[in-house]
């Protein structure tokens, strides 16, 4: 099985902290040519400095800033003559009371959690329609979560901006499938970016696996959907949560 990414140009937004440190970290230690954008230069140093030894670096970019974004990934395409894989991680979480939401807080939350997605697909799109010799590997991973189908109180815009994910993933699937380019979303469940140690027994316990999920969890996954053989799940959204959206819970 061809199951390499070593050289592959890789496109990755919010790489900087948390679920996106871990990827990019991945997909540089196997081998990929990687950029990550993100808004926290300090962080972003940090990262490309701890891999310096492979290829790996970063644009400074608002992803809300539909512009800023398409100009990072013409830059990537233009240094490097195409983007292999794009990894749409970047988001923000917001939740409070429907009463004090306005409407330009629940924009926010879709300019930054669900616009850019549209927005690297396309530019993708643009590049392999005029260049058709590219149309032979792509690969589109959207980060969703499990709150596409579960939720809570004060969530509506994180909601509706991770449940539109899953919706404009298989959208893009169909659309892009001629320029083979795969695509498909993932869905966290609980993943902790913070102190493991911190965690309770319950918090490990509530989970079918036994354990909170990590970081690396989310990147190997990625890794997975990554490899040439996997083309045939496509327009998929793979839940990584441990078996916790398939537990029933009464009180």
């Amino acid at each position: 099985m061809d199951n390499h990414i070593e050289d592959k140009v890789v496109y990755i937004t919010g790489g900087a902290k948390g679920l996106g440190k871990a990827i990019v970290t991945l997909f540089c230690k196997n081998g990929a040519d990687v950029t990550f954008c993100d808004i926290n230069t300090e962080e972003s140093n940090k990262l490309c400095n701890e891999l310096s030894s492979y290829k790996c670096s970063y644009h400074e970019v608002d992803i809300s800033d539909a512009e800023a974004l398409e100009r990072s990934v013409n830059q990537v395409i233009k240094e490097k003559g195409n983007i292999d894989v794009i990894i749409n991680n970047a988001g923000v979480s917001y939740f409070n009371s429907i009463l004090d939401t306005t409407v330009e807080d629940f924009d926010k939350v879709l300019d930054i959690n669900l616009r850019p997605l549209f927005i690297t697909a396309r530019t993708l799109a643009k590049l392999r329609e005029t260049n058709p010799n590219l149309n032979t590997y792509g690969r589109i991973i959207n980060i969703s979560s499990t709150r596409y189908l579960m939720s809570e109180p004060n969530s509506e815009s994180y909601a509706a901006s991770k449940g539109a994910i899953y919706s404009l993933t298989h959208a893009l699937a169909l659309s892009l499938s001629k320029y083979k380019i795969i695509v498909n979303s993932i869905s966290p469940g609980w993943i902790e970016t913070g102190d493991y140690e911190l965690l309770s027994p319950q918090d490990h316990s509530q989970h079918p696996s036994g354990r909170v999920g990590k970081p690396d969890d989310i990147a190997r996954t990625c890794l997975f959907l990554c490899q040439p053989d996997n083309d045939f799940i496509n327009g998929q959204n793979i839940v990584v949560d441990g078996g916790m959206t398939k537990k029933m819970i009464y009180l």
